[in-house]
Order: C-alpha cells, then structure tokens, then sequence
C-alpha cells in the first residue's frame, strides 16, 4: 500500500510539472508574440525629435505604449548619484532605475542606468544652472532606455542606435585635439575629456561636437 501511494504521488507531481511547463511555454510564447508585435510599430513623426543630430522619442508616447501594452507597470529610483570633478564641482548625475511589469501571469523586472550631464553658467562652473531639471532629465532618459530595452517600445527609432555609444581610441583623440586647438571656456580639453568620461559625448552626437569644435577653432583664428 505504501509503495502504491508513494507512485500515486510520484504520478500526481510529474503531471502538476507537466502542466506548469506549459503554462509558462505558453506564457513565454504570447509574451514574445506582444513583444515582436510592439517591436514593429511605426512612432509617429510628431513623437519623434531630434537633438544634436540624434533622433529620440519623446517620453509621453512611450508611457502611453506601456500603458496600452503593459499596464500596472512601475518605475522606480532605486539610487541617483552626482559625480564631480578633480576641484569637488558636480559634473554629472548617474541615475539607476528599476521597471516593473505583469505580463501574461509574470512578474517581470528590469534595472537601467543612465547619467546625464549637470548645466553650469557659462564663465562661471561653480554656478549650478538648474540641478532639479537635470535630476529630473536623467530620470527621463534612464526611463527612456529601460521601456525601450524592455518592452520594445519605440524600436524603430531606437534599434539603429543599438551599436556600442562610446567612442573608440581614434574618436577620443581627435575630439580632444580639436578641443585642445580651442582652448576656451565654452570648450576645452579637459571639458570635452569629463564629457566623453560622463557619456554626454557619444557616436550618435560626435557629427555635432566636431562641427562644434571646427567652428569655435575658426572664430578664434578669425579673431587673431
């Protein structure tokens, strides 16, 4: 008897694991179905801007997708930290985030980060411009990537960008070339250095910083 009972519940388990499977194939299955199927959606033009030459999505449409996609998300900050420079003045705030979701019977959840560069008053870098707007706009670009990343929002805007954004050994020298070739509060070596380590210098914006750079080089030798 005891061996009978002992295979009945030996039977009994492997089927509550068999039907667990497939409910979690099941779920993975949709789950990569909704997925594909925001992946593929057009964003409309007028959500669409662009900033020094990178396109980007502004984030009310994205929160509505999630909102339609994925409702009852989350965000969460788990931590915000300000990096300052060699002189003790805030340079950039590094903003680590945390979206939560429910899909198809799962609780699903994501960690991103994401820094983004503190405004100073020009002439004077010991004078904060608006540290709350920064705050708050590392927050919205840490936001950003996670529902893009995640949950396939806006990829067709973001899914060309999806090489690695830093820049390599010869981008990093000719930016720091030119700068040093300007030399001047609005840009320096050691500016565009603190840029490049902060990640507000990119692939994705360089087009714009050397044009930056060669015009500033060419008003300061026009004015020799």
């Amino acid at each position: 008897m005891e061996n009978k009972a002992m295979t009945t519940t030996n039977q009994n388990k492997q089927l509550v694991d068999i039907e667990n499977e497939e409910r979690i194939r099941t779920a993975i299955e949709a789950i990569q179905k909704r997925h594909t199927k925001v992946s593929l959606l057009e964003t409309p033009r007028h959500f669409i801007k662009k900033k020094m030459g990178l396109d980007y999505v502004r984030l009310p449409y994205m929160r509505k997708q999630a909102d339609n996609f994925y409702p009852g998300w989350s965000w969460e900050i788990v931590q915000s930290t300000i990096h300052s420079d060699s002189d003790g003045i805030p340079t950039f705030i590094m903003i680590h985030g945390r979206l939560k979701w429910y899909e198809n019977g799962l609780w699903r959840s994501g960690d991103m980060v994401a820094g983004h560069r503190i405004q100073r008053k020009t002439g004077e870098p010991k004078v904060l411009v608006d540290p709350g707007n920064d705050i708050k706009a590392g927050n919205t670009d840490c936001m950003k990537k996670a529902l893009n990343v995640f949950m396939n929002i806006a990829d067709d805007v973001y899914k060309a960008q999806a090489e690695d954004p830093d820049l390599d050994d010869e981008q990093r020298k000719k930016v720091l070339f030119l700068a040093k070739a300007v030399d001047t509060e609005e840009a320096n070596e050691k500016m565009m250095e603190d840029k490049i380590d902060d990640g507000s210098i990119t692939v994705y914006n360089l087009k714009g910083v050397y044009a930056k750079l060669d015009r500033l080089i060419k008003e300061k030798s026009d004015a020799i």
